[in-house]
């Protein structure tokens, strides 16, 4: 072979290599040659493979039930946690008001001792008194027999500071104190602070002495009946009143219920009984230290300046002032009984919750308390 024919053959050869001049292809049977490889490689795959992806769905499984039985153990224990808080809340509670109890009763009233040495026997009437309220006739009587019957108190101090309230509530704190008075064993002083009104007075009045400051306020004997008339609301609104009661003037003070003049005349007759007993009390406590003004038991406030004037009060001073005068050692007991922790939380819940349910208290809507 010549020179010239071996050289066509080499530069034949490179011409036609099979890895960059192989026949030419469509897209489509491109994809079909790889689906085939494909499902000849699942072909070929041994049975380790298929054993394998089974073992991994039965992990995956066991790892799922595992997380839902640990969110049912963690409820669980979350839940009995709840219930040991509650359990150990109530059962602190029980004990506070065991301790409470067993206190109030081992400690004994406050100031039976003379130990201490002469002092002023103090009881407080603060807030609105009330059968409910920390200034009721029971607790006030209470620290009041305390006081008188202590050995070493010199003189039994009503130190008030109150707006009044119920008229059965102030009788009862009146005639307790005008019974002590009665037996003349020691002085009963009356210490106003800002307020002595309405109901506050009324057992003020009882006292044989009472001292205020120059800015307290005093007086306003009347009695005040105060509520709404809604009859014509509820009938722009479309709504019907439903009152079941046995007589004509059972439910007369209804507020969605029209007042008849009869009705009102007669209401109005019970005020005026109220206001003349309410009266004849100041006049009884406080005698012809009494000033002659008119306008004594009109329902108007004064001042403790005032007041002295008028001769509602004997004088100006302070339960500090009072103990200086008094004693050679100023020392004051207080004798108010203590209030018992579970039963005023008790009551402040019961009375919530009687306001939520909508349920009326049995309170007389008659008070000797000075109107907002």
């Amino acid at each position: 072979m010549s020179d010239d024919d071996r050289k066509r053959d080499e530069a034949g050869d490179e011409g036609s290599d099979p890895w960059t001049q192989g026949p030419e292809r469509t897209p489509e049977q491109a994809r079909a040659e790889r689906d085939a490889r494909q499902a000849t490689a699942e072909k070929a795959a041994p049975a380790e493979d298929a054993e394998a992806l089974r073992e991994r769905q039965r992990l995956q499984q066991m790892e799922m039930m595992d997380r839902w039985i640990g969110g049912v153990l963690t409820e669980q224990r979350r839940s009995r946690r709840w219930k040991l808080f509650f359990r150990f809340l109530f059962a602190a509670l029980i004990l506070a008001s065991l301790s409470a109890t067993l206190y109030g009763l081992l400690a004994g009233p406050p100031g039976r001792s003379a130990a201490d040495g002469p002092h002023l026997g103090v009881v407080k009437v603060r807030g609105v008194i009330d059968s409910e309220s920390p200034a009721s006739a029971e607790r006030i009587v209470t620290g009041l027999n305390r006081a008188w019957e202590a050995e070493g108190s010199e003189a039994v101090v009503l130190q008030i500071d109150s707006p009044g309230g119920s008229p059965v509530q102030s009788q009862r704190i009146f005639d307790e104190i005008m019974r002590l008075r009665a037996e003349g064993d020691k002085p009963i002083i009356a210490v106003i602070e800002d307020v002595g009104a309405s109901g506050a007075y009324y057992i003020a009045a009882a006292a044989d002495e009472i001292l205020v400051a120059p800015a307290s306020l005093v007086g306003s004997i009347g009695v005040v009946s105060a509520t709404f008339g809604f009859e014509e609301a509820i009938e722009r609104l479309g709504v019907e009143r439903r009152v079941f009661a046995a007589g004509d003037n059972k439910a007369f003070l209804d507020p969605f219920s029209e007042l008849a003049p009869e009705q009102r005349e007669f209401w109005q007759s019970v005020l005026e009984t109220t206001h003349r007993q309410f009266i004849e009390a100041v006049r009884e406590g406080r005698g012809d230290r009494l000033g002659d003004d008119e306008r004594l038991f009109s329902g108007l406030v004064w001042s403790g300046e005032q007041a002295v004037e008028l001769g509602l009060v004997d004088g100006i001073g302070s339960l500090d002032a009072l103990a200086r005068e008094r004693l050679p050692e100023p020392r004051v007991r207080d004798y108010t009984p203590r209030l018992d922790p579970f039963e005023r939380f008790s009551r402040q819940f019961g009375r919530v919750a009687m306001e939520l349910l909508g349920v009326p208290r049995a309170d007389s809507p008659l008070r000797y308390q000075l109107a907002p």
